[in-house]
């Protein structure tokens, strides 16, 4: 994961090539076998069963089927909701739109899995930093790298915080969840998107509310689902979240992540892990109903 990309030829340095994670940095990483990740499935599956859980994410956008038969009703816009939460995942959670190229099955806990950036970056936007960026046990973040950031919002009278708690309130115990989402590539170019301004917040008409979550990558696939993360690889997740994902991925200053993760309120100083991308049609929603 350390390895750093070759530079072979310095005038192509202007040049767009395809670029992923797993291309730059995973080299020699030993990743578990497409049998571990059936049985994981398999065992979601046969946990869920008759149980009556509700439909799960994350889920490939460019799919409309599901068929589960639990729905509720979306939640608000999030700008009529407050801001509770903002934390990301290392590679994409969900597929579709500019991420679809599969990391690989990882380590079969959540890391060094998921869908990355399918579109071209330059050397100059690959070029190494000089810190590391938002390490963790299971590694830093370097430029090229795909990120999935999740600004979490609920129905309850609640203030910005760490973890899911922070979403929750004892005088509402079934809040609702609407999870606005964008796709960053992390690049090492000072011009890029500023992190800290991405994840802005402050009162507005007495709602917290993130202050610019991009509004250009494209019109949001809304659907019906869950909270995510590995932990529910092999169980279902009981919460239900209206899902609001953006197609288009946005470029974002690696260095700007590196000093959100210095210090930030939602105590978010590393990349999630990834859960399984959910492909059983009963755990699934149909998209547009």
């Amino acid at each position: 994961m350390r390895a750093n990309v070759l530079f072979l030829v310095a005038a192509a340095a202007l040049l767009p090539f395809n670029v992923t994670a797993k291309d730059t940095h995973s080299s020699g990483y030993v990743q578990v076998s497409d049998q571990v990740i059936a049985e994981q499935r398999a065992n979601l599956a046969k946990n869920t069963e008759g149980k009556g859980f509700g439909p799960q994410s994350p889920r490939d956008l460019d799919s409309v089927t599901g068929n589960n038969q639990i729905v509720f009703n979306a939640a608000p816009a999030y700008t009529e909701m407050n801001l509770c939460n903002i934390h990301f995942h290392a590679n994409a959670e969900h597929k579709g739109g500019e991420f679809t190229r599969y990391a690989g099955n990882g380590d079969g806990q959540g890391y060094q899995s998921g869908y990355q950036y399918s579109g071209q970056l330059t050397e100059a936007e690959l070029a190494p930093v000089e810190n590391e960026v938002c390490p963790s046990g299971h590694g830093s973040l370097f430029p090229g790298d795909t990120i999935e950031v999740h600004y979490v919002h609920s129905t309850a009278q609640v203030k910005p915080g760490p973890t899911l708690g922070s979403c929750l309130s004892d005088s509402i115990s079934n809040p609702q969840f609407r999870v606005e989402t964008q796709v960053y590539v992390l690049v090492n170019d000072k011009n890029a998107g500023d992190f800290g301004q991405l994840t802005k917040h402050e009162t507005v008409n007495g709602l917290h509310q993130a202050l610019n979550i991009p509004d250009a990558t494209g019109n949001p696939v809304q659907y019906a689902g869950s909270t995510t993360g590995p932990g529910y690889n092999e169980k279902g997740s009981p919460y239900q979240v209206t899902w609001s994902v953006r197609p288009k991925v946005a470029k974002v200053n690696i260095e700007s992540v590196g000093a959100w993760c210095k210090g930030n309120v939602f105590e978010e100083d590393h990349a999630h892990g990834v859960r399984n991308l959910v492909v059983n049609p009963d755990l699934l929603s149909k998209i547009g109903q």
